[in-house]
């Protein structure tokens, strides 16, 4: 596996407005190289795009796309089971201060030792204190989130 791919980078491939050089690199290593995600990528990515569509920002037929762009993606599902989201991913959350969603991003890229393609700027910073290398445009104190 050469990455671990959130939810954040992989919904800016569905927004002009968030899209950039540095997401559409990643779109293209995504579709070339195997990733990782955890099983609760799809749900994050399912949920934002229906809000999208129930705002008025995508249609219904943008959202089946949208899926079955991401379904047609290189990507092998890590499952997290109990021991490891009670465990590991709730220890990183509580010291880094993230969500458990993010968290489960970062442990599952420093257990692989891969990188972690994201746009959010605390989960990428949260990386950074734990030597876990950020693909996309992150640079530090910089703002790089992503909007939805």
């Amino acid at each position: 596996m050469s990455f671990v791919l959130d939810a954040s980078m992989a919904l800016s491939w569905c927004f002009a407005d968030e899209s950039s050089p540095a997401t559409d690199q990643v779109l293209a290593r995504a579709a070339a190289e195997r990733f990782l995600v955890p099983a609760l990528w799809f749900s994050e990515l399912a949920n934002v795009l229906m809000m999208s569509e129930r705002r008025g920002r995508l249609s219904s037929r943008q959202v089946t796309d949208q899926l079955r762009n991401f379904a047609s993606l290189p990507f092998q599902v890590e499952p997290a089971g109990s021991q490891i989201v009670f465990g590991a991913v709730l220890d990183m959350a509580r010291r880094e201060r993230l969500t458990i969603y993010d968290a489960t991003y970062l442990e599952l890229a420093q257990r692989h030792r891969v990188a972690l393609a994201s746009l959010d700027q605390d989960l990428c910073a949260a990386a950074a204190r734990n030597a876990v290398p950020v693909i996309g445009p992150y640079r530090g104190n910089e703002a790089s989130s992503s909007t939805r």
